[in-house]
């Protein structure tokens, strides 16, 4: 696969991220930034996930300690 359609799945699975996000699907956001990040290690959904893990780490402790 090229790199430059790697980089366009990337973009696209970073998108719908931001969209499960926004309705807050939290965990599908973070599948879909995971996909995109594989894809392209240079993508925002890098980055995008590691601060919705932080956000969660700090107001979801019961998710990770039922």
């Amino acid at each position: 696969m090229s790199t430059e359609l790697q980089k366009q799945q990337a973009q696209a699975l970073y998108l719908q991220g931001n969209d499960c996000r926004r309705r807050q699907q939290w965990a599908d956001a973070l599948n879909l930034y995971a996909q995109a990040a594989a894809l392209d290690a240079e993508s925002p959904a890098v980055a995008a996930r590691q601060m919705l893990m932080d956000i969660m780490e700090f107001r979801c402790k019961d998710y990770y300690n039922p």
